[in-house]
């Protein structure tokens, strides 16, 4: 846990700067997102990377993985969007967040069944090492 403090500190996060964050309207998912990257930094030794930029990394890897018809697009845009409020995106997510354009049923036709690959694919990309 020192190791953790001395990283925090050290990454500009001091115990004033966090009590500050924690009375702004960051929500307990911006808090988590950036406690897990600097635990991941700490760790793994490698960079700290926004999530944000994770999320567009990821979201790049998809693009570049398959030829995306206009529609996928829009829906894979929407994920990422989704993805960098939230931190957590799975079926679940996508039935409660967007159940009124047919949830995970819908997204799943829309991309040919295979939403599930689509979210497993993003999730992974997103922790792969940014380098």
């Amino acid at each position: 846990m020192k190791e953790i403090k001395l990283l925090l500190d050290n990454a500009g996060y001091t115990e004033a700067k966090l009590q500050s964050a924690v009375r702004s309207n960051q929500t307990n998912q911006d808090i988590a997102a950036s406690i897990i990257g600097h635990i991941r930094r700490a760790a793994l030794d490698e960079a700290l990377v926004p999530f944000e930029q994770r999320v567009n990394q990821a979201i790049q890897h998809i693009y570049q993985n398959h030829n995306w018809l206009p529609a996928q697009r829009k829906w894979l845009e929407r994920l990422a969007s989704q993805l960098v409020r939230e931190v957590i995106l799975d079926r679940e997510f996508v039935n409660d967040r967007f159940g009124e354009q047919g949830g995970a049923k819908q997204l799943n036709k829309i991309f040919k069944n295979q939403l599930d690959t689509v979210l497993e694919t993003l999730n992974t990309t997103l922790w792969a090492s940014a380098g």
